[in-house]
């Protein structure tokens, strides 16, 4: 199987442009699944929610999704793509799942991170995971990674692959998901973006880029530079994922106690 990431500097508030980068990425990306970094079609420091909101596109059924599913037909090919999503009052920080026969579904941010709080809903869809024919694969959304709980649910429930779009300022995540993958056993395809945002009064953000994919035994397959975008792919052997034996007397998942994991 082969899987891939494309970090690139979304423009803020410019969707059309950004979605160009992300069809270009497609048309020269070969391979299985592709990973895109979180909010990739609008950025990130918004100034207010009335801004996210008109931002926010409905998901099946907005113009993104739709122009996503056109220029995936006809190939043996799923993308994860990082998005605002309206629904009524709401807006969440999604990632959408689309494939050969197009939408397949949405995940939408669990855990938000500083002044997503202001803008965006906590998401209601749970930690789910899709199986795309070659594997199983699970999304989360950046600061999802700091939670163990989520990456472990997503294994229990039979994800070979994480899917991870993100826009990560903080240090510690790339290092970070070099362990959710050992205490998985699970591969991991983070796409980041690169550049800054200033928007307004507020300080810079700075986005750290290195992008990565990261094997079941914690293997660093590939790591992406700090500033530079890149459209990076390559082969993974997906049964690595499916193999729970640290030894032949622990398996990683069977033997877990989860009766006395429970918060008294």
């Amino acid at each position: 199987m082969k899987v891939g990431f494309f970090q690139f500097a979304p423009r803020f508030g410019e969707t059309q442009r950004n979605l160009e980068s992300i069809i270009h990425a497609i048309d020269n990306f070969q391979g299985d699944l592709l990973v895109f970094p979180e909010l990739a079609l609008s950025g990130y420091q918004f100034l207010t929610k009335d801004e996210a909101c008109e931002l926010a596109e409905d998901i099946p059924t907005g113009p993104v999704c739709q122009q996503l599913e056109q220029a995936i037909q006809g190939r043996e090919l799923h993308v994860v793509v990082g998005l605002a999503e309206r629904e009524r009052d709401c807006v969440y920080n999604s990632a959408v799942l689309i494939g050969p026969n197009g939408y397949a579904g949405t995940y939408r941010k669990t855990h938000l991170f500083f002044e997503e709080t202001l803008w965006f809903s906590p998401g209601n869809t749970g930690f789910k995971v899709w199986d795309i024919g070659i594997a199983k694969i699970g999304l989360l959304v950046c600061f999802d990674w700091f939670y163990p709980e989520a990456a472990r649910i997503l294994a229990l429930k039979g994800a070979d692959i994480l899917c991870h779009p993100s826009n990560l300022v903080l240090p510690h995540c790339p290092d970070a998901m070099v362990t959710r993958c050992l205490e998985n056993h699970v591969f991991a395809v983070t796409a980041n973006r690169v550049g800054c945002e200033q928007r307004g009064s507020k300080s810079p953000l700075s986005f750290i880029g290195l992008s990565e994919i990261v094997a079941p035994n914690g293997q660093i397959v590939h790591r992406a530079s700090q500033n530079e975008p890149e459209l990076f792919s390559c082969e993974i052997d997906v049964t690595q994922a499916r193999d729970k034996h640290i030894n032949p007397y622990n398996d990683l998942l069977n033997d877990r106690k989860p009766e006395w994991y429970i918060e008294w």
